[in-house]
């Protein structure tokens, strides 16, 4: 389940602990204020970034040593 957040951008609602914010474009480096997307699942969180400087969305995706059972993967 995701609610909007600022601006349209889409949080999922369980606990992701902290969201990365002030990310460099990987386009042209401005600085992107917070994700559009986040979505936990077993050992990683994506992060969909959106520039609103150039246009460029990407994805980044941390990668834990450890997979967790906190944040379950979200039902499609």
């Amino acid at each position: 389940m995701t609610r909007s957040g600022p601006a349209g951008s889409h949080v999922a609602t369980s606990d992701v602990g902290e969201i990365p914010q002030h990310n460099p474009c990987a386009q042209c480096g401005t600085p992107i204020l917070r994700p559009d997307w986040v979505e936990p699942g077993r050992g990683r969180v994506s992060y969909l970034w959106k520039c609103r400087a150039c246009g460029y969305r990407f994805e980044a995706i941390a990668i834990f040593e450890q997979p967790t059972d906190e944040h379950p993967s979200l039902a499609a």
